[in-house]
C-alpha cells in the first residue's frame, strides 16, 4: 500500500517518482539523463537517498545509505524496490510535522516553514521523476500544475543551492514556456533534452 503524507504537492511528485520508476528495465538503467555525469541508475540512487534525507532530519531514522551525491549506478534490486521506501519514509515523515512550525530539512537552509519544507522534497521527487521518464521516454508525470506548485518553492530554495552543484545555472526562458518549461529552464534542465541529443 502506497503511504501518502497529507502534503498534496509531495503526494503528487511522489506519485510521479514511482510512476516513472515503475516499468523501468535493465536496459534502462545505463541510459543518459538530464543530469549530464549520471546514468538513469544513478540519478534513481540520488532521488531515493534524497528522499531518505529528507525522513531521516524529521525522524532521525530511515536515512540513506549512501551518499545521494555520490551513486554508484549499481541497483541491488529493482529502481521500485529502492525508490518506495525511500517514499514511504518520507511521506511517514511528512505525516508528523506541524504544519505550523518549521521542519527540519537536509538542506544548508537547515529550518523551514513547514510547506516549503514539504515542496522541497516534492521538488527534489518531482524533477528527478522527469529526468528519469524523459531518459526512458515515458509520460513525466510532471505537468503544468504541479509544476506551478513547485517553481515558487524552487524560487525559495534554489539559489543557495546552486553553489554546491545541487543546480545547474538557470537557462534563458523562452517566450513560449509553460510552467514545466519555465521550472525546468530554472532549473537548468532543457525542457527539450532527449537521449538523442
Amino acid at each position: 500500500m502506497t503511504t501518502t503524507s497529507t502534503w498534496t504537492i509531495l503526494d503528487r511528485a511522489h506519485a510521479a517518482l514511482r510512476a516513472a520508476t515503475a516499468a523501468l528495465t535493465e536496459a534502462d538503467l545505463g541510459r543518459p539523463t538530464p543530469c549530464a555525469q549520471w546514468t538513469v541508475a544513478q540519478v534513481i540512487q540520488h532521488a531515493a537517498g534524497d528522499q531518505r534525507a529528507y525522513a531521516v532530519v524529521i525522524t532521525g531514522h530511515d536515512g540513506p545509505a549512501d551518499d545521494p551525491f555520490a551513486p554508484s549506478g549499481t541497483l541491488a534490486g529493482s529502481a521500485a524496490e529502492l525508490v518506495e521506501p525511500a517514499l514511504a519514509a518520507t511521506a511517514a515523515a511528512y505525516t508528523t510535522v506541524d504544519p505550523a512550525g518549521p521542519v527540519p530539512t537536509p538542506l544548508p537552509q537547515g529550518d523551514l516553514p513547514a510547506a516549503t519544507a514539504a515542496g522541497a522534497a516534492a521538488l527534489d521527487a518531482g524533477v528527478h521523476a522527469w529526468d528519469i521518464a524523459v531518459a526512458t521516454g515515458q509520460p513525466t508525470g510532471l505537468d503544468d500544475d504541479l509544476a506551478a506548485r513547485l517553481l515558487p518553492v524552487a524560487r525559495a530554495i534554489v539559489e543557495p543551492l546552486r553553489q554546491y552543484g545541487a543546480y545547474a545555472p538557470a537557462l534563458e526562458p523562452a517566450d513560449n514556456d509553460g510552467p514545466v518549461a519555465e521550472l525546468l529552464r530554472y532549473l537548468g534542465r532543457d525542457p527539450r533534452w532527449s537521449a538523442a541529443g
